[in-house]
Order: C-alpha cells, then sequence, then structure tokens
C-alpha cells in the first residue's frame, strides 16, 4: 500500500480541503516565493497575502446564482466553506462500507451531487459521483458487492462480455501511430460508447493508463469491483519503474506528434460530445474521478499524464461553457423578443419551449462551471505547486487560457493570485508560461478593470523579471510592461521605466529589442501636432520625426554611454522608422534653427552624428555590433533586398549631403571621423549611374584637404580605409578615385622628404631642430604610416629612408623623436607586408621576381635584426625606449607569424625563400620581454580608473602576441612555461588568455603540454629555493605552487584514459626533479634529496593516474630512492611518504569509472584493471591519506607489474620530442621504465641517459617478489629498513 508523504502547506485557520487531507506528492519549496507565506497552497478562496480580506460568499468564481435546488455542497465550490463536510467525514473514515454499501443522499460524508434532472422527471434521486480519493485506505472485499458509481448514478447491473483489448485496438496504439485522423477515432469511440459505455469507458481508462506509460492492464472486473483509487494503486504496482522514460517526456518525432494528438484527442472527446455524453453523469464523473487520483499519483509519470489531459479536459469544458453561454443568451434574446409580442400574436408553445430549452442551458452551464470548479480544486490547486516544473508549467499555461476564454468566470483575483504567486518559481520554464499566460489579458481593453487589484500588487515583480537571467523571460517581461504601459500608465513610475529604458544597451539581442519597442511606446511615440508650424530659419518645414530624433539624442547623452551609440541604433532600427530618416537628421544638422526651436548644441551634433552613422552602417550591413546575435549571421532573402534598398536610398541622399556636412565641420576632428566613414557605406556604382561625377569630385577634394590639414590620428585612420574602399579596380568610378589616391600620397611623400630633408639638415650641422620641426617630422611620418597600412606605398620608393631614420635611432645623438620612429616602424612592417602581398600575387616568377624576393629577403632580415636591437634592452647596456620596445615587440611577433614555415607550401617557389623562423636567442628575448611588461606587480599610483584599464588591455595584447607563436607552433611549447606559471596570480587579469593557450598546446601535443606544466611548476620552486634557501612547507609560497598544481591537474578533465601518457610522462619529470641533486650540491647520503619536498606539489596530479600506472609509477619512485631509504620517519620525509600513500590509495576500492563510460562493466580476469581509469577526484588525495589506510587483503586477479610495463621508444628518453604538431605514439606506461621487462644493461644505458648513477642490477623473480610484498603491508606505512635493499633481498 503506498501511503502519502506530505506536501500541501495547510493554513492553520482554514478547515482542510476533505479531498486532499494529506497530498501525497512531494510539492516544490517555496522559499524565494515570498508573497505565498504560509497559505500558499491554499484553495481558490485564499486570499492574495496582501489583498484585503475577502468576503468567502463574494469569493467564489460562479457567476451565475447557483439554483436554490442546488446542493450548496456540489463539486465544492471555491467559495464553499468546508469545515462542516470535514468534520463529519473524519467521523466516518472507519467505516469500510462507505465505498461499498448503497447510500443514500443522506449520508453525512458524501458530497450531495446534482440531481437537478432527476427532481424536474421526478425520478430517483441519483447517488454522488465524486468519491474522496484516500490511498491510505484500502477497500474491503465485503459488502453488498455494489461497484463503484452502480446504483441510479452509475453502471446498471447488466453482464459484461469481454472486451478484447488487443494492443493494436486499443487507443493508445491507434493515436500513438497515427492511424487515422483524431476525429474519426473520437466518433468510433462514441459509437462504442452508445453501445456499450462499460467497454468503452475502459477503453478510455487504459488509453490514460498507457500514455503513462504503464504496462499495466485493467480488466472488467477491477472496473467492475474496485474504487479508482484501488485501480490506480494496481496500476502502480505493476508500473515499470526502472526506466524513468514516459510518453510525455521521450525524445523523437513520434512521440512529439504523440504529445500534440494526446492534448488534441481530449478536447475533440469533450467537443464531439459535447450535446449530450458529457451531461449523462456517468462518462465524466468517471474520468474525472480517475485523472483525480493518478493526478495525485507519487508515480511521476502518472501525475504528469493525468495532470496535462485535465488540465486539457478542462480547457475543453471551457469551450464547451462558451458555446452554451452564446446559446443561453440567443435563447434569453428570443424568450424576451417572444414575450414581448402582443398576447394573440404570441406562440404559446414556442415561448414554453424556449423556456425549456433555457432552463436546461442553465443546468448544463451550471453543471460544467461544477465540474470546472471540482478539477480546479481537485488537480489545479495542487499541482500548480508540483515538484516538476514541467506540471507547474502547464498549470499556468493552461489557467492563462481560461481566463482569456473564459474571463467571467476565471478572470477574477481568486484565480489571479496563483499566476501571481507562480511569477516567483524557480524554473525559468514556468515563469515563462506565467508571463505568456498574462499577456493576452493585459493586450485586451475590456479586461483591464479585472486587472487593476493583480497589476497593484505583483507590478513590482513583473518589472522586475525584465533582469531575469533567462534571456526569454526577460524578453516576456518587457513585452508584458509594455502591455501594462498601454493600459495602466499610470501605474508604472519613472524608476520602473528607467529599469527597462537600460536594457536597451544589453548584450542579449531579443531583450534589448523589446526594450526598443518600450521606448517607442513611451519616449518615441510620432505627434504630428509638435511639429506643425515649425520651420526651419530658410523657411524649410520640419520633418515628423524631428522631436523624436531629438528625444533621441538627449536619451543618448543621458545614459552616459557614448561609446555604445550602435547598441542603442540596434534596439530601435527594426521597430523604428526615423532610424532611417536621413534627411530629417542632415536637416537638423545643415539647417539653421527656426525662431520656435532651440538649436542644438556641439555635445548633441555629435551625438547626432554618431547615431546617424551607427544607423547608415546598420542598414548598409544588416549586421548587428560586436556581442549582438550571431557572428556570422546569414541574410535572408528578404533581409537582403531590405538591405539593397535601403544601401540605394542612403547612397543617394547623402552623396548630395556628404560634401556639406564635411564642409560644415571641417575643423571638428571628432565629427569629421565619423562622418568619413559614411562612403564606406556606399553603392559607389550610384556615382555614374545617376550622374553625380560633380559630387564624387566634391568628395574627393574634400578628403584630400582634410587630410592635409588634420592630425588626428582618428581622421586619418577613416580617411585612408574611406579611401581604400572607394579604390576598389571594376567600378566604374576606380579611376578618378585612383588619380586623386595617387595625388594625396604624392603629396603626403613629398611633406615628409621636405620636413625629414631638413631635420637632418639640422642634426648634420650640430643645430637643436625647433617644435614646429620636430611637429612636422612626427606628423609627416604619421600620415606615411597610416596611408601605408590602407594603399601599397611601394612605389613611392622610401624604404631606404624610412629604414635610416630607423637606423639613427639606435645613435642617441641622430634620433628622431620616439613617437617618429614608432611611425618609421609601422611603415616599415607595412612596406614588408605589401612586399610579400605583390610577390604573392605576381604571376610571373622570372627573374625579376627573383630579384623582388631577394630584396624582400634582406630588408626583412634587416629590419628584423633592428627590432631584436630595441626588445633586447642590454646588448648595448642603455635599455631602448618602452614606446620603441613595446612597437618592436609588436612587429617581431606579427611578423613571425606572417614569414611562418607554412610559406613553404605555397605555390610560388620564391615564397619558400622567405621563411624566417625565430631562433633560441629570439624566443628568450621575447619571453623576457612579457615577463618584464606583463607579469609585474601593479602600483596603486594616481592613474585614472580609464588608463588603467588601456594599459591593461596593452599587456593584454603583448601577452596574446606571444602566446598566439606557441598556439600556432612557431616556437615550442615549452617556451609557455614562464607564461603557465603566473596562471593562478594574475589569473584575473590574463587568466582567460592562458588557459586558451593550455588548451590549444594541449591540442598540439598533450605530453609536451604536461611537461611545460611539470616545468613551470620547478621554475616556481627553483625560485623559492633562490630566495629562501630552503623550502618551507607551510609558507605562502609552496601553498600557491600547489594551488597552481591543482589548477593543472583540474584542466586534464575527467577521462584519465585520454590523458595517461601525458599525466605519466609528468609524474616521471616531477619524480626525477624531486630526487635529482641540482649540479654542484653534493647529496647527504643518508639524507632525503634537497628537491624532496617537490613530491608535496607533484601529489596534486596522482589522482589523475590510472590504477596500473599509480604501480609502475610508484615501482620508479621506489628504485630510484632506493639509496636513500628513510631510516626514520622524519618530517623532511614527510613528501615522500605522503606521495606514496596517494599511489597506494583506492587500490582496494571499487575500480572507478572513466568519462567515457557512466557505468561499470566488469571484464575477465585482470583486463578490468587495465581498462578502467582512475577517479576524477576534484580534491588532492593527500586530503584523504588519513583517512583510507586499511589493511589490504589477498586480491583476485593481481596484476605483477611486469605485466603493465611496454617497452618504450628511445624518443620518450627526453623531456620534450623535437616536433610539436602530432602526440606522441608510445603506450602512456612507456614513459615510466621498470626494470622488469627489459634486459639489465638496458636499464643501465637508460640510466646513463638520465645523468643517475645505477643501482646494483637484480633479477626479475626479486623484484616480482618486493612488490607482491609490499602490496601485502600497510599502505604507505614506513617501518624501519623496510625498503632497504637488504630487506628485499
Amino acid at each position: 500500500m503506498m501511503h502519502r508523504r506530505g506536501g500541501k502547506r495547510i493554513r492553520m485557520d482554514d478547515p482542510v480541503p476533505p479531498e486532499y487531507e494529506t497530498p501525497m506528492t512531494p510539492m516544490t519549496p517555496m522559499t524565494p516565493m515570498t508573497p505565498m507565506n504560509d497559505n500558499s497552497g491554499g484553495d481558490a478562496n485564499d486570499s492574495y497575502n496582501t489583498y484585503a480580506p475577502y468576503n468567502p460568499a463574494s469569493q467564489t468564481p460562479l457567476q451565475n446564482p447557483t439554483p436554490e435546488h442546488y446542493s450548496s455542497e456540489s463539486y465544492s465550490s471555491p467559495g464553499t466553506s468546508q469545515q462542516q463536510q470535514y468534520q463529519e467525514q473524519s467521523g466516518n473514515f472507519d467505516n469500510p462500507a462507505q465505498f461499498e454499501a448503497p447510500m443514500t443522499p443522506a449520508t453525512p460524508n458524501m458530497r450531495i451531487t446534482r440531481n437537478t434532472r432527476a427532481r424536474m422527471r421526478g425520478g430517483v434521486v441519483q447517488q454522488p459521483k465524486y468519491k474522496e480519493v484516500d490511498t491510505d485506505y484500502a477497500p474491503s472485499s465485503s459488502g453488498s458487492g455494489r461497484g463503484r458509481g452502480s446504483g441510479g448514478r452509475g453502471r446498471g447491473k447488466r453482464t459484461h462480455h469481454s472486451h478484447s483489448l488487443e494492443d493494436e485496438a486499443s487507443l493508445y496504439y491507434v493515436i500513438r501511430n497515427n492511424r487515422s485522423s483524431l476525429t474519426t477515432i473520437v466518433d468510433d469511440w462514441i459509437e462504442k460508447y452508445k453501445s456499450n459505455r462499460d467497454n468503452a469507458l475502459l477503453m478510455l481508462m487504459q488509453f490514460f493508463i498507457n500514455a503513462s506509460g504503464c504496462k499495466g492492464r485493467i480488466t472488467p472486473e477491477m472496473q467492475q469491483t474496485m474504487e479508482h483509487v484501488a485501480i490506480i494503486r494496481k496500476m502502480t504496482e505493476e508500473f515499470d519503474e526502472e526506466s524513468g522514460e514516459y510518453p510525455l517526456i521521450m525524445t523523437g518525432q513520434q512521440w512529439k506528434k504523440f504529445r500534440a494528438n494526446f492534448c488534441e484527442f481530449v478536447q475533440i472527446l469533450v467537443r464531439q460530445c459535447q450535446y449530450s455524453i458529457i451531461y449523462d453523469q456517468f462518462l465524466m464523473d468517471n474520468v474525472i474521478s480517475l485523472l483525480t487520483g493518478l493526478s495525485d499519483s507519487q508515480v511521476r509519470a502518472f501525475r504528469h499524464t493525468a495532470t496535462l489531459a485535465a488540465m486539457k479536459l478542462m480547457t475543453a469544458l471551457v469551450d464547451v461553457a462558451l458555446t452554451v453561454s452564446i446559446n443561453l443568451d440567443n435563447t434569453q434574446r428570443q424568450y424576451e423578443a417572444e414575450r414581448q409580442k402582443a398576447r394573440e400574436k404570441r406562440a404559446a408553445d414556442r415561448l414554453e419551449s424556449l423556456m425549456a430549452k433555457r432552463k436546461e442551458l442553465e443546468e448544463n452551464m451550471d453543471e460544467i462551471k461544477n465540474m470546472l470548479t471540482y478539477m480546479f480544486k481537485s488537480v489545479f490547486v495542487h499541482r500548480y505547486r508540483d515538484t516538476l516544473p514541467e506540471i507547474r508549467a502547464i498549470c499556468m499555461a493552461e489557467i492563462g487560457v481560461w481566463m482569456k476564454k473564459f474571463h467571467q468566470n476565471f478572470l477574477d483575483d481568486s484565480y489571479l493570485k496563483y499566476i501571481g504567486w507562480t511569477l516567483h518559481d524557480k524554473v525559468g520554464e514556468v515563469r515563462l508560461k506565467c508571463l505568456q499566460a498574462l499577456q493576452p489579458l493585459y493586450a485586451s481593453e475590456e479586461l483591464k478593470t479585472k486587472l487593476e487589484l493583480f497589476t497593484s500588487k505583483f507590478k513590482d515583480r513583473i518589472v522586475a523579471m525584465t533582469l531575469d537571467k533567462e534571456y526569454d523571460v526577460a524578453v516576456q517581461a518587457v513585452k508584458l510592461v509594455i502591455s501594462i504601459l498601454k493600459h495602466h500608465r499610470e501605474i508604472l513610475t519613472d524608476k520602473d521605466c528607467e529599469h527597462v529604458y537600460e536594457l536597451v544597451y544589453s548584450s542579449h539581442r531579443a531583450v534589448a529589442q523589446a526594450a526598443g519597442e518600450f521606448l517607442n511606446e513611451r519616449l518615441f511615440r510620432p505627434d504630428d501636432e509638435a511639429v506643425a508650424g515649425i520651420k526651419t530659419r530658410r523657411g524649410k518645414k520640419r520633418l515628423p520625426n524631428t522631436p523624436l530624433i531629438r528625444d533621441l539624442v538627449l536619451f543618448f547623452i543621458e545614459s552616459e554611454l557614448h561609446e555604445h551609440g550602435a547598441y542603442l541604433v540596434d534596439s530601435l532600427i527594426e521597430t523604428n522608422q526615423m532610424m532611417k530618416d536621413w534627411e530629417c537628421m542632415t536637416d537638423l544638422l545643415l539647417e539653421e534653427a527656426g525662431p520656435d526651436e532651440e538649436a542644438l548644441d556641439n555635445q548633441k551634433e555629435t551625438s547626432l552624428i554618431e547615431l546617424m552613422v551607427c544607423c547608415i552602417k546598420q542598414a548598409a550591413t544588416g549586421e548587428a555590433p560586436v556581442g549582438r546575435g550571431p557572428t556570422r549571421k546569414i541574410l535572408s532573402v528578404k533581409e537582403l533586398k531590405q538591405v539593397h534598398d535601403d544601401k540605394q536610398r542612403l547612397t543617394e541622399h547623402f552623396i548630395q549631403a556628404l560634401p556639406l556636412l564635411l564642409d560644415k565641420y571641417r575643423a571638428d576632428p571628432e565629427k569629421l571621423a565619423n562622418l568619413l566613414a559614411i562612403p564606406q557605406y556606399f553603392d559607389l556604382d550610384i556615382y555614374t549611374k545617376s550622374r553625380q561625377e560633380i559630387n564624387l569630385d566634391s568628395l574627393l577634394s574634400k578628403l584630400h584637404g582634410i587630410v592635409e590639414k588634420m592630425h588626428d590620428t582618428e581622421v586619418l585612420d577613416t580617411a585612408a580605409k574611406t579611401l581604400e574602399h572607394m579604390c576598389v579596380e571594376g567600378h566604374a568610378i576606380f579611376t578618378r578615385c585612383d588619380v586623386a589616391r595617387s595625388t594625396l600620397i604624392d603629396s603626403i611623400v613629398n611633406k615628409y622628404k621636405e620636413a625629414i630633408d631638413e631635420y637632418r639638415n639640422l642634426i648634420e650641422g650640430d643645430e637643436e631642430p625647433d617644435e614646429d620641426e620636430i611637429f612636422n617630422v612626427v606628423q609627416s611620418l604619421k600620415k606615411v604610416a597610416i596611408f601605408y597600412s590602407c594603399h601599397n606605398m611601394n612605389p613611392w620608393g622610401i624604404w631606404d629612408s624610412l629604414y635610416k631614420d630607423i637606423e639613427d635611432a639606435k645613435d642617441p645623438s641622430k634620433c628622431l623623436p620616439y613617437e617618429a620612429v614608432k611611425y618609421c616602424i609601422s611603415a616599415c612592417f607595412f612596406a614588408i607586408l605589401w612586399g610579400q602581398n605583390h610577390l604573392m600575387e605576381a604571376v610571373d616568377f622570372g627573374t625579376r621576381g627573383e630579384e623582388e624576393c631577394r630584396q624582400l629577403k634582406e630588408r626583412l632580415h634587416s629590419f628584423m635584426g633592428s627590432m631584436r636591437h630595441f626588445v633586447s634592452s642590454d646588448s648595448s647596456g642603455a635599455p631602448s625606449p618602452p614606446i620603441l620596445r613595446e612597437e618592436a615587440y609588436n612587429t617581431i611577433c606579427d611578423l613571425l607569424v606572417v614569414f611562418c614555415s607554412q610559406l613553404s607550401t605555397h605555390a610560388n617557389p620564391l615564397m619558400h625563400q622567405l621563411v624566417y623562423e625565430p631562433d633560441q636567442a629570439m624566443q628568450n628575448m621575447l619571453n623576457r620581454f612579457i615577463q618584464e611588461y606583463v607579469f609585474f606587480e601593479e602600483e596603486d599610483d594616481e592613474h585614472d580608473e580609464h588608463s588603467k584599464i588601456e594599459e591593461l588591455h596593452k599587456r593584454r595584447n603583448f601577452l596574446a602576441g606571444y602566446c598566439k607563436l606557441i598556439v600556432y607552433n612557431m616556437i615550442p611549447t615549452k617556451a609557455a612555461a614562464d607564461v603557465f606559471k603566473h596562471y593562478v596570480k594574475y589569473y584575473n587579469d590574463y587568466g582567460d588568455i592562458i588557459k586558451t593557450t593550455l588548451g590549444k598546446a594541449r591540442d598540439i601535443n598533450k605530453t609536451n603540454c604536461a611537461l611545460t606544466m611539470q616545468q613551470s611548476l620547478n621554475i616556481l620552486y627553483n625560485e623559492i629555493v633562490a630566495e629562501k634557501g630552503k623550502v618551507n612547507r607551510n609558507s605562502e609560497e609552496f601553498t600557491a605552487i600547489k594551488e597552481l598544481a591543482k589548477r593543472f591537474a583540474l584542466s586534464f578533465g575527467l577521462d584519465a584514459v585520454k590523458n595517461r601518457e601525458a599525466i605519466t610522462a609528468l609524474h616521471r619529470a616531477g619524480v626525477l626533479f624531486a630526487i635529482t641533486p641540482p649540479d654542484g650540491i653534493e647529496q647527504d647520503p643518508t639524507g632525503p634529496p634537497p628537491n624532496l619536498p617537490f613530491l608535496e606539489i607533484l601529489l596534486e596530479f596522482t589522482n589523475k593516474l590510472l590504477k596500473q600506472d599509480k604501480r609502475v609509477v610508484l615501482n620508479f619512485l621506489d628504485r630510484r630512492l632506493q639509496a636513500g631509504m628513510p631510516s626514520s620517519r622524519g618530517e623532511d620525509w614527510q613528501p615522500l611518504l605522503l606521495y606514496r600513500n596517494s599511489l597506494l590509495h583506492g587500490e582496494t576500492d571499487q575500480v572507478p569509472v572513466t568519462s567515457k563510460r557512466a557505468y561499470t562493466r566488469r571484464k575477465k580476469d585482470h583486463l578490468a584493471e587495465e581498462e578502467e581509469a582512475d577517479e576524477p577526484d576534484e580534491g588532492s588525495d593527500h586530503e584523504f591519506a588519513g583517512k583510507h589506510k586499511k589493511k589490504r587483503g589477498p586480491r583476485k586477479h593481481t596484476l605483477p607489474v611486469n605485466k603493465v610495463v611496454i617497452t618504450r621508444t628511445p624518443r620518450t628518453n627526453v623531456f620534450y620530442e623535437n616536433n610539436d604538431t602530432g602526440p606522441m605514439q608510445t603506450s602512456p606506461t612507456a614513459i615510466i621504465e621498470d626494470t622488469s621487462t627489459s634486459p639489465s644493461q638496458d636499464i643501465d644505458n637508460r640510466l646513463k641517459t638520465l645523468q643517475i648513477q645505477p643501482r646494483p642490477r637484480r633479477n626479475q623473480e626479486h623484484v616480482e617478489h618486493r612488490e607482491l610484498r609490499r602490496t601485502s603491508r600497510n599502505s604507505g606505512r614506513y617501518v624501519e629498513g623496510q625498503y632497504m635493499e637488504s630487506d628485499s633481498e
């Protein structure tokens, strides 16, 4: 027997609903749902916790007064007091006959149900239809033999023919396999129902059981003799609870379709039966009783399926109620019309028939309302707090439907409170359903008055949900706030609105666009009267969007996010046409303000230009800003057409307006930087199509003038890019633009030559250049560098002059200003790139090509030499200035990528000669640079926050430049050791870069990456030794190294098999480092090795070893430490004891699992030991060392070590392979050598390679005995002399 467990919170001051004295399903804890307090599970007559107490009599959702002959207890409506019922019923629970014996209506502990028709027709009063469901009560088999529902109300005592429920004939089978249309299935079932309603009901009951995934069968005998609660208990016993799968949650197209069919079937069934069968007091009584029982089951599948069916059944009944309501209104109208007629014209029989029809419809309506009320209380009130979020979501979705369709009955505060409380649900999907349920209610003008109290109570929660962590929920919350704004404008405060305003800058596009719609509704509503009669100074009428664009600019300025104009534009551009009103924007900028309006100040003009250019960019490309939406969005045909049309329109407008704008703002760098970008989004062919060559010439001459006069970097940069965009071969305007470009570059080069000649003459004449001359040199070089980056200036032949300036910079007496040298370096860098580009595109590989290639190679090597000089500050003693060091460092990193070994695969054989590979000295130099410039403790000086962020970005770029060389395999992985060692210390600043580098290095070669980690730990350990002389294992520095090791260990993930080779290599290197004395230090033969504490660091990686590899590592360790085994258990030897314990830890435990399998599979004999991986434990094993010391008894299939170790290939003798490109092919255990599988001579040779003194050789038998002897003792507990050579022999 199943016992209920408590879940529903019972109010202390309310009677317990009789049908749910102790609900059995566990409910969701409602801690965060503060509005609920402890009346959270109350019935529909509980008031909102913050509402004024309601009068219970007025709470009933039944709008029409109940007929006097109707029992007030029928269906236990939300407004009915249940105290009396409860008291009477509780006194009768011990009466087993209450479920079996026929009862009269006077029996106090049963509900009296609708007997209207029986009384009207003078028939027998029917028996109650809904029994109390109590799973703790088992009906006895004694009694009068009355089956459930028999008597006048239920089944007659007719003989039952066995109904064959073959699987193919069952409703579940037919609906699941989509054999025919659902309407046909329902019609067939109705025919069966009419001929034999017991069998048809049995089919329907079986359908609900099968749809829950239960294989149990309800027999006709069970149907006849057992209560529904007993049937459900029986089905629960037959449920296959192993799988946990059932149709509603199974994946795949078939089950998705079944779920839809299941819901539709219930609704079609009610629709097809709506005129008579649902009122026959048999079908609905039984279905509702069964679904109520199932929805209260502890079996999740029953609960989920029955709740869905019950909710859909209620929705279908709501549809029927609406139909009945319409018919009732029509009948009432016809009746009134007939009654209004004069007596002689009145048809008496028609009046009577209308009256009878109206009475019947009223009864039907009451009956449906009672069914709805009963099901609401019996199912919804308990399931809306179910532990399963899917069930809670179903309840919220359906109550929204009822409120929208049948608002006379359900749109009431006693029902709305359930949605309000559930807005606090922990699961996003449930919160989403609540908001979606409220959406159509707020969108309806006629329902707004019914929502006022609800809105006042839950408005704050809805506004807060616009910041929900689930973006779908946030979007719906914003949309709901928009609806509230439309219909309850006064209820939203300015603060509420500001919450939503900020979301236009959200990184999530859908949220931002929803907030944009809110902005449109609240701030940007077109108002034609606002611009009526307003004209510019010269009399041009202002366009309707003018005040809106003014407001937009003001909003942008007040939001103080001036670098994020593109995000604001993206939020609004698809919903507000003012964002593409180019004429309105340019009129505001070009036309002087009229007498009735305020002129734009400088800040507003700047902001308007920035927003306008953002609009132009998005309209012409269709691309959202960075971070919004997918990185590579493929536009649909419709979107492409929209983009093409927008591009055409904006080009036609700005071809004429742009020269005027450039002319007006020619002295304002900030505005020019934005305006000059506009031609990059033009459809350039329109210049020739619409005969606009004059405007093209005007634009080019303005561009020329701006470049000559302006010195602002951003303006020059934009001008160079715009000119590059316009000079595309193939366009009709290319020739004009190319001529203009050549003229402009001539001018730039001539200015540079004049300035540099004058400067050099002054230097050679030992004169001091004045400020003007220095300024001319710096600015002319800046223009050369910027234009070199976008245009090939090699034909102007200024390399020699530029390179001479770089060479002169090495001599302080001849040196140009440092900023000028920086521009020289940049220009030469681009000169080399343009030279390489020219060679790549060249078709002719003849002598001219070879000459070009030779010259380029010469330039590359000499230029790299100069860059090395600037970066390596120790060559001449005096360090180079930081500005040059940084520029030279970036240049080297970039050129190493451009001229990497990949060029050797290029189709042009000349390119093969240009490969430039860094030597060891260059690698060390780059490493020194990042240690000095990137990894240093920042002083808290007077720098403001902005400059600190700028500095951090610069340092991140330096680090990324170096890591790029490792990731692209241009320098070996081991060069990253000095970077990896800072992983934890500088995690906040560079953690993402170092983590990515770690991952990429592992992809290149797992073993080399692991050894690099090991090397970085060695470096940190040696730093402690160098600084302190002796390692204190409790010091902060040592703990920091352990923390780094732990972080490294976690980065290997859970799959021990995949990382097997790398982890064993790491342990081998770590053990060798720990036991090998540093050069020049004599080791005390009786004391521990100087680096022995390092084993405590290495300990962090032991939980990544497979079990068999742990034994091999242990064997390797024991052999290496044979000569100096501890004679006492002193503190100095503790790291060794801890490390050994961690290697022995888990030997007798259950075989751990790798991430490849979620279960343990038994394998024959000792294969299990080879295959199963070590348990992926996040903590380090030494934390558990004290807890797991167990006596190790004899083990079955013990693997001797000599079975595990595989002979290694010679290439694993070194720490790093020469080639980083592929993973090592040797076996993982091969990295740890062991004497038990190879000839003695082989061991000696390998020991010599490792520069470790060989130990006296022993034969294989002794080794094996020693291993067995070790495993039979206490794990890791040293006894004096236990592992001395003499002891083992």
